[in-house]
């Protein structure tokens, strides 16, 4: 590897030893140095609308000059060295973005929290990055009161400083093997792991399944409802975009309502939400106002086939699914237009290969649920976490998700491996039946799990967020038990349906089961 710009060497002291890292698969004539927000803004015409709000647009020069003075801020009044660890905290707004892309040009290492998070969440954060400080949205302050760090803020008072800075800064000459990001695993099972990226697998994404699937253009608008702290967000606000010159509308929140109305305003063609929004923009009756889009994007959760359809017939938009994860950094299986099969994710992105294994590790024949796979210019690196050697096996990140490749080699998602649910002697995938139900025009939201059953081991438990007004009784219940029963095999139907107002989720959107799970 090419020697490492990073004085603070604490990122590099807790890469997983060489012998748990997966095999990555990478271009042998990529350069050694790179710096990746460098290489993001720096090719673009600096007159090209970048960021976009209600209210403003940056162009690329803007963004350009606005990070190169948050750059010095952060290295002459803050000490700022390569490699220190900084804490970003704040809605999806320019200044967040802009922050990001100064951490990186000073060579340091960006640790974008999610906005929702609370002190103790935060606490956490810091106690396993280890920040020399910590920038922060004005208004997103009262959580950082027990963080023993320096806090600068903006718009106020980093702006302040940065307007008496010149506009200009030499980006570090990272190596492209630094550390440029860490992520947190957005804990759907508890306790957060912080994954590491390079500046290398930054452009890898981008190169990835954005050249090859999304396809971007330089005239497109993106927008989505993902936080950049969460590397969905990231890759689809940010990088994506940039990569190509392209503009994106930052939202700092969005109702469906909100969201289909802001597609329409500013002529949106490219979005980036979860499945659970395509359908609750549908439900708002907007979907005539939805012409501008040419490409959605679709993540997080699995994409149930009837809303890939209901989406589509009103549309005309195709959904682009795709699995990805924070250990991955993006998307790794994926299709788009013609190549879609509704209901299948894909088939691996080029640049990655994937394979389903069963337990002990070996290929199991097409057709055959087993353990996803995958490997390519990404992979999983935690920061000083044992559970690297559960991840990664044999050279192969290992997702924990349960698929099934067929034939044709596309790839069929069963549930996260402990979402197989062992119901007197039948396997049953929970996301199988979610698909069916998330059908029902009366259903909203909804999850299953398995819960434990003296006579039959475990049944199918439904979790389901009703429309609004749809009466809760036993009437609805047996309604939806019945139309499972008519839809796929009737062994598979929720013998017990509870009715919740909402379901919970991460600040990242994904439903936590292991919650579910805990109830009575």
């Amino acid at each position: 590897m090419a020697r490492t710009a990073h004085v603070d060497t604490f990122c590099r002291d807790n890469l997983p030893p060489d012998d748990e890292q997966p095999e990555f698969l990478l271009d042998p004539a990529a350069p050694g140095r790179l710096n990746c927000a460098a290489a993001l803004l720096g090719p673009v015409h600096p007159d090209r609308p970048c960021l976009r709000t209600g209210t403003e647009v940056w162009t690329y020069g803007d963004l350009d000059r606005r990070s190169n003075q948050l750059a010095r801020v952060l290295t002459e009044d803050h000490g700022l060295v390569p490699g220190n660890r900084v804490l970003l905290r704040g809605p999806n707004n320019p200044w967040l973005v802009a922050a990001w892309f100064g951490v990186l040009k000073a060579g340091g290492v960006a640790v974008t929290t999610m906005p929702l998070l609370r002190a103790g969440e935060i606490a956490t954060m810091v106690e396993m990055t280890r920040p020399s400080l910590v920038v922060s949205d004005d208004r997103f302050t009262g959580d950082l009161a027990e963080v023993a760090l320096p806090v600068l803020t903006y718009p106020g008072g980093l702006r302040a400083a940065a307007g008496s800075k010149p506009d200009t800064f030499d980006a570090v000459d990272t190596a492209a093997e630094d550390v440029a990001l860490l992520a947190a695993t957005s804990g759907t099972t508890g306790k957060p792991k912080a994954t590491m990226h390079f500046h290398r697998d930054v452009l890898a994404i981008a190169d990835t399944f954005g050249k090859h699937v999304l396809r971007p253009h330089p005239d497109d608008v993106f927008t989505g409802t993902p936080p950049i702290g969460f590397t969905f967000g990231l890759g689809g606000l940010v990088i994506f975009p940039m990569r190509v010159g392209a503009s994106t509308l930052l939202l700092e929140r969005a109702t469906p309502d909100e969201l289909a109305d802001a597609i329409a305003r500013h002529r949106v063609t490219v979005l980036f939400t979860a499945p659970t929004a395509y359908k609750a923009m549908l439900a708002t009756g907007k979907a005539p106002g939805l012409t501008s889009l040419r490409r959605c994007v679709s993540a997080g959760e699995h994409l149930p086939a009837p809303v890939w359809e209901q989406f589509h017939q009103a549309t005309g938009v195709r959904i682009i699914d795709g699995i990805g994860g924070t250990e991955l950094l993006h998307i790794f299986i994926s299709a788009a237009d013609d190549d879609i099969r509704p209901g299948s994710t894909g088939k691996p992105v080029p640049g990655y290969e994937a394979v389903v294994i069963d337990d002990d590790g070996r290929p199991v024949p097409d057709g055959t649920p087993g353990r996803l796979a995958v490997k390519g210019p990404t992979g999983c690196r935690y920061l000083a976490d044992p559970r690297q050697r559960t991840y990664v096996h044999n050279g192969w990140n290992v997702t924990g998700d349960t698929f099934v490749r067929d034939a044709d080699g596309y790839f069929w998602y069963r549930g996260r491996t402990d979402d197989m649910i062992i119901s007197a002697g039948y396997n049953i995938a929970g996301p199988e039946v979610e698909s069916v139900l998330a059908g029902h025009p009366d259903v909203s939201e909804v999850a299953v799990v398995g819960a434990p059953d003296p006579d039959r081991g475990m049944v199918v438990k439904a979790f389901v967020v009703l429309r609004n007004g749809v009466h809760r009784g036993q009437s609805e219940v047996t309604e939806l038990q019945d139309y499972v029963k008519r839809t796929i095999a009737p062994y598979k139907y929720p013998r017990v349906v509870e009715f919740l107002d909402e379901l919970p989720k991460t600040s990242s959107g994904k439903i936590q089961r292991f919650k579910l799970r805990r109830m009575p």
